[in-house]
């Protein structure tokens, strides 16, 4: 690491102002010396308090259908190529989905997130996942959010009419990096996907995955092609290392470097939903609550096949910060340009 003249509260001003950060400030952010740490996150904090307060958005993961897929992404305890013992079941019935959402609601989360394995849904599961929000929206008053996989127009207009707030379909990382983690699928079937969900007025949830190998020039590019998107969420998860995958021995990241991540994430996108997703207990360690300087957003309870700390840890370390859990207003999103 090597410290940069930049300063940053200057740089936090510009972007207040309406300034886009360059490719070359992006990398001064993530090469900066950890002694930067306290200033870079009291200038993306002035950021996020700006735009978002002292607020706090929550939300809550549901393993709607575990393993049981075709795909050989690199890092996912589900894909073909993982040897880790997970457990492995069909999608869940629309009964069982409403009643992880009336759980998700008695932990104060906004968001229910209704997450299932595979290349994507076939019209059976389509429909109960369908048949399930409308009846989770007439019992909770939850954003639901889905992630499902790859989809066409037609399943995202499903989807929107049944009532689905928002599509989960990460880039994970830069287009350079991608084929160095997944050959089943391509980086422009997810670009796809997310241009036909947005084109249907779905919101958009897209992140990326930190600590697979790539370099911080991948980092900055996923950031700036999440830019041109116009994503309303980004989820930045850490990788945890899962034994009986082809990553297991790839993560070497240190609570640092995964803050500076966050703040950069939130001087490049300073109106968007950034959250602190998979991986924060295992990378952020005892600094978790420093995480919430630069983004307005977790996830709690457990992360599909690895489990998170108790809800009660996460909502005792938000209200120490000051902050305070809230709901999020949906918006109207615009249609992604071909």
């Amino acid at each position: 690491m090597t410290k940069h003249p930049l300063d940053w509260q200057e740089l936090a001003g510009r972007v207040l102002g309406g300034h886009r950060i360059t490719s070359a400030e992006a990398l001064s952010v993530l090469e900066a010396d950890d002694t930067c740490l306290p200033d870079l996150l009291a200038a993306a904090f002035r950021v996020r308090r700006h735009h978002f307060g002292l607020d706090v958005q929550l939300h809550y993961l549901e393993n709607a259908k575990s393993g049981l897929c075709a795909e050989d992404c690199s890092y996912c305890s589900q894909s073909a190529v993982s040897q880790a013992p997970i457990e492995r079941f069909r999608l869940k019935s629309p009964e069982q989905l409403l009643r992880g959402a009336h759980q998700a609601a008695s932990n104060q989360a906004r968001t229910y997130c209704i997450v299932a394995s595979g290349r994507g849904p076939d019209d059976g599961e389509l429909s109960r996942v369908a048949d399930a929000v409308r009846q989770i929206k007439e019992d909770t008053d939850l954003q639901i959010c889905c992630c499902l996989g790859l989809l066409n127009p037609d399943q995202a207009r499903t989807l929107k009419q049944a009532g689905v707030d928002r599509i989960n379909h990460n880039l994970n990382t830069s287009r350079a990096f991608y084929d160095d983690i997944c050959s089943t699928h391509t980086y422009q079937e997810r670009i796809d996907t997310l241009r036909a969900c947005r084109n249907e007025g779905l919101e958009l949830c897209c992140g990326l995955i930190v600590g697979m190998g790539e370099t911080c020039q991948d980092v900055v590019d996923v950031s700036e092609e999440l830019q041109e998107l116009g994503v309303e969420s980004i989820p930045v998860n850490f990788l945890t290392p899962i034994e009986g995958t082809p990553l297991q021995d790839s993560s070497q990241l240190t609570p640092g470097y995964c803050l500076k991540v966050l703040a950069l994430f939130r001087l490049a996108h300073p109106t968007t939903e950034i959250r602190i997703a998979g991986g924060r207990e295992v990378h952020l360690r005892s600094l978790q609550p420093l995480g919430l300087f630069a983004a307005n957003s977790l996830f709690v309870s457990d992360y599909l096949t690895t489990p998170g700390q108790p809800v009660g840890e996460d909502i005792g370390m938000i209200e120490d910060l000051g902050f305070r859990i809230v709901t999020h207003v949906a918006t109207s999103p615009e249609p992604i340009a071909s």
